[in-house]
């Protein structure tokens, strides 16, 4: 097929304005190389990338698919909360707060004919989905309410204000304690002393204190902890709510046995303005698990968007993202992620709070879950959903731009990419050595122009002889080389050597 003129003219009128500049830099780098092997590697920060010019770390907003469970049950009400979904073979599990308490309500907001929920203890409730979208509440009959078991609660003891559960994929955890949970209280020995208990179960449904003794203890944990198996690293990690220097920020510690943790270590933000991480969401991205991704609701105490609140509960909320690779080191990108919008009930004081979970609901979307209109009686979580990777791109706009890689070492034969273009757009590749020389049979000009819309799009590379090579990269697995990609109106979301 004969190259339209405007893609052809392209690379050539790049490498003229950008290549100066970019690879000198990257010349100069003394970036020791990375080793990705075959694992999917995400443009959620700077970990592969050592120079750009027109090319920048663009943030992706999720699409909205509206609303998917509403808290309207007795049992429920404005202030549920505190939501934690994971997969479970072929269904999916949810585990939220049981929650009302009308006096955080702006009543001025509410109409007559609205139904509040009246105000009652807080409960841990149980809810199931086939697909993620359409959730059933289990009658389990296990915890009365109101003088009646029919219901969904599974737990109304200790913990029950932040109870978040993970299932154990640890090969070694007992079958009765498969599923296990950590959840906040005030320590018998001192009241005034928070800590942080275990429970475990070997069902999901009927739960247990593992020891009267608190698991962790050197936090304030007034939100919801997350604790989870990581597979990748053979261990269980813990990030948590604590305060330091007067704002609300999190620890990471690590245990072999859920029971015995290390000392927190403080998150590390860099140079990037304190903030309150009122929650953190962290966990493995399933796709990428030496990646873990976190979607905290940041707030701000002093912006209050209802007058009426100032006393009771001020404040405004909106949902950040960010990305680790060691649990303590964080990359977090200080514009809002998603934002109140347009439905005014979002801008109080903590709406906007995103689940625990991140659920594959299709070969092309992720879906992200988030509590809106918190407070009120219609308190709800909404689906958002993002294509899979989709958090942050490498992106250049229009007049175009060049991304240089640090030295990569890599196994496989091809590589593919998770990329969009306009089709106006393109992108185009030159391997370089590790000095950043040009590698015969990778140049620029000898780059197939890619274009379209993939999710795991091989990029076909052409044998001098003109036919389509199967494995174009295998001569260069296992050595240190550069990847310098050009691009124009485009967006390249992750990466893999296959």
């Amino acid at each position: 097929m004969k190259i339209p003129p405007l893609f052809s003219v392209f690379p050539a009128l790049a490498a003229g304005l950008l290549l100066t500049a970019s690879l000198a830099a990257a010349a100069e780098s003394k970036a020791p190389p990375v080793d990705v092997g075959s694992r999917l590697e995400l443009f959620v920060d700077d970990y592969l990338i050592d120079a750009m010019n027109g090319v920048q770390l663009k943030l992706h907003e999720p699409h909205s698919e509206g609303t998917t469970f509403k808290f309207d049950q007795p049992w429920e009400g404005g202030t549920s909360g505190y939501v934690t979904m994971f997969k479970d073979g072929d269904r999916y599990r949810m585990y939220y707060r049981g929650s009302s308490d009308p006096s955080y309500t702006i009543k001025q907001t509410v109409s007559p004919d609205e139904p509040t929920v009246p105000a009652h203890a807080q409960y841990t409730c149980y809810a199931e989905s086939k697909d993620g979208i359409t959730w059933t509440r289990p009658n389990l009959g296990l915890h009365e309410f109101n003088g009646s078991k029919a219901n969904n609660i599974v737990w109304a003891e200790i913990g029950s204000h932040n109870f978040s559960p993970f299932k154990d994929e640890n090969p070694a955890a007992r079958a009765e304690e498969r599923y296990k949970a950590v959840a906040s209280s005030n320590y018998d020995g001192d009241k005034k002393k928070p800590v942080l208990n275990g429970f475990v179960s070997a069902d999901g449904v009927h739960w247990r204190q593992v020891q009267k003794e608190p698991v962790i203890t050197d936090g304030a944990f007034d939100s919801l902890n997350v604790v989870f198996w990581d597979t990748l690293r053979g261990q269980y990690t813990a990030i948590y709510r604590d305060f330091i220097h007067g704002l609300r920020s999190i620890k990471y510690a690590t245990s072999k046995d859920f029971l015995h943790w290390t000392t927190g270590v403080w998150a590390d933000f860099g140079d990037a303005p304190g903030a309150h991480l009122y929650t953190n969401s962290t966990l493995p991205y399933y796709r990428a698990p030496q990646i873990y991704v976190a979607m905290p609701r940041r707030f701000m105490p002093w912006k209050t968007y209802f007058p009426e609140m100032d006393a009771r509960s001020p404040g405004s909320s909106d949902a950040v993202f960010m990305s680790s690779r060691d649990g303590v080191h964080w990359h977090r990108f200080e514009e809002a992620w998603i934002r109140p919008g347009l439905h005014e009930r979002n801008w109080a004081h903590r709406a906007n709070t995103p689940s625990h979970g991140l659920l594959e609901t299709g070969p092309e979307e992720m879906s992200i879950y988030l509590e809106r209109d918190y407070t009120f009686p219609s308190n709800r979580i909404e689906r958002l959903t993002l294509r899979p990777d989709g958090f942050v791109s490498a992106h250049a706009g229009y007049p175009g731009g060049e991304l240089i890689t640090k030295p990569i070492i890599f196994t496989g034969t091809s590589m593919v990419m998770n990329y969009s273009t306009a089709a106006n757009g393109s992108i185009r590749i030159e391997v370089q050595d590790e000095k950043g020389q040009p590698i015969p049979g990778f140049l620029l000009e000898e780059s197939p122009v890619i274009f379209g819309d993939k999710i795991a799009g091989v990029v076909p590379w052409k044998h001098p002889q003109g036919m389509t090579d199967r494995s174009p990269f295998s001569r260069l697995a296992g050595k240190p080389v550069r990847f310098r990609i050009v691009m124009r109106d485009a967006d390249i979301y992750s990466v893999q050597f296959k």
